[in-house]
């Protein structure tokens, strides 16, 4: 602990925060990815509590009738927006090239908004980012206790502390895109606490996807919480999701962030439930990868589909005219506010797991068609999505070599945030899992784990701010907002 003493807090105060940090660092059992969804878990699906029942009427009483017109426009407008997605498949989704980033990201930026997903080309060099599968499975085979689900054919590992994790998560160039993208998004108050100027890490796994698996079967889902997106205590306390409740979702900016600060995304301490905002989720690609082979699919129309997921349990059919993807079903004249018969059901919602889709319970997504497929994926490619896009991967992996990405988000500097990178600072130090993800002894005794001094002489300024390891700097842009926030993490991180 020599290399860190010079960066510990001088004040009583601030020691003690270090301290309950480091004794707070671990809280939830051991487990793995399949405990974060019901669908892979195989857990049971029960009615939710009546008070989510009192919620929803609370969210709409009063203005029933605006809820209703403009779930009648929205199902219009998805009509449309669906037969184009279904029409491009991946060619919809955007793609920019690192070597011209600044000038595709200005080409295409208004369209990234719109789908809220894109690819970035060869942000890594090729050559380096495949290296990095070979050294994790060299870790592996080093530490044969490594946990991964499934346990009997392993597709997802428990590492978060491998050496080629911490060199991604460092990489400037990577850093680079990360605060481009973030700056994508807006403030509506210029006080929000909040800096887009730098990125923070946040320490996720990884996937190395033989093929021929069917076993990592993630149908469509939503990270970041599930019933906390309707809860008032959630996603509520930032007013996120106010338009659409509404009933003027056109009104609805998916990318005001000043109303995501406030907002809890996990209420329940579930494993996996993500607690950090992570504005933009994200992998980076170790391998070679054609749609069907074991890859990433997206809805890529954000804010439709949010608008969707968030009124549906406040609609039924009338009548059941056969399948649910019939015209007679899906017609908005089939379709009625519940009203009396409204349930305390949040369709695919449950307390501590992610948000699940289905065509069953989410018929007008039309996910059959809309669900499109990342297009072909290099070493070194970037894909980001918005932390509300409807994703998933594929059911079985057709392909005839690995799928393999480390999962690496874009998280900007907040009070919450900084104060969950302080744990996640002693996470890495003792080899643990960070806060959020399935306790036990993760990587603490694994052989050749790297320490603070390798990641000190494999990261430059800005990757050790990432980490919390520097401290942070604001931008001669930031606002007073970003400026003020900047200077609280910094105390939350000791300096």
């Amino acid at each position: 602990m020599r290399a860190l003493s010079r960066h510990l807090p001088t004040t009583a105060f601030q020691a003690r925060s270090v301290m309950m940090a480091a004794t707070q660092t671990q809280t939830k059992r051991e487990g793995n990815i399949a405990d974060a969804f019901v669908s892979l878990s195989g857990g049971p699906t029960t009615p939710l509590p009546q008070r989510f029942l009192e919620l929803k009427r609370t969210l709409v009483g009063g203005h029933e009738d605006r809820v209703v017109k403009s779930w009648n426009r929205l199902l219009a407008e998805l009509k449309r927006e669906n037969q184009t997605i279904a029409r491009e498949g991946p060619r919809v989704v955007p793609s920019l090239d690192y070597q011209d980033f600044d000038t595709d990201l200005n080409r295409l930026g208004d369209e990234v908004k719109k789908r809220g997903v894109a690819v970035i080309r060869g942000v890594l060099p090729e050559e380096e980012a495949r290296s990095f599968k070979s050294e994790i499975e060299e870790y592996v085979r080093q530490n044969p206790h490594t946990k991964a689900f499934p346990p009997d054919n392993p597709q997802v590992y428990e590492l978060y502390w491998s050496a080629p994790q911490l060199r991604a998560r460092a990489h400037s160039n990577l850093l680079r895109v990360q605060r481009a993208f973030m700056n994508l998004w807006h403030t509506s108050d210029p006080n929000s606490a909040i800096s887009t100027s730098q990125p923070l890490a946040y320490a996720d796994r990884l996937r190395i996807r033989q093929p021929g698996d069917a076993t990592f079967a993630l149908g469509p889902h939503i990270d970041g919480g599930s019933v906390e997106r309707w809860e008032l205590h959630g996603y509520g306390r930032g007013g996120v999701y106010d338009k659409i409740f509404q009933g003027t979702w056109e009104d609805y900016d998916p990318w005001d962030a000043s109303t995501r600060v406030p907002a809890v995304i996990d209420n329940y301490n579930g494993l996996g439930a993500c607690s950090m905002f992570r504005m933009f989720q994200g992998w980076l690609s170790m391998s070679t990868t054609n749609p069907f082979e074991g890859t990433l699919m997206v809805n890529p129309a954000v804010k439709l589909s949010t608008a969707y997921v968030l009124l549906r349990p406040f609609f039924r059919p009338i009548r059941d005219v056969g399948q649910t993807s019939s015209e007679g079903y899906l017609a908005a004249e089939n379709w009625q506010f519940a009203g009396s018969e409204m349930t305390s059901d949040l369709q695919g919602a449950t307390p501590g797991h992610g948000q699940e889709l289905s065509a069953v319970l989410h018929p007008h997504l039309d996910l059959e068609h809309t669900m499109v497929h990342v297009p072909r994926i290099k070493p070194g490619d970037y894909v980001v999505w918005h932390c509300d896009t409807i994703h998933s991967v594929d059911k079985v992996h057709t392909g005839t070599a690995d799928s393999s990405v480390l999962y690496i988000p874009v998280c900007p500097v907040t009070e919450s945030n900084a104060k969950y990178v302080l744990r996640q600072k002693h996470a890495f130090l003792n080899g643990t899992p960070g806060p959020d993800f399935p306790g036990g002894q993760g990587e603490s005794h694994h052989v050749n784990r790297p320490t603070e001094s390798f990641l000190r002489s494999n990261s430059a300024d800005e990757g050790l701010r990432a980490f919390g390891f520097e401290r942070l700097v604001p931008a001669a842009t930031d606002s007073d907002g970003a400026r003020n926030v900047v200077s609280l993490a910094n105390t939350i991180l000791g300096y």
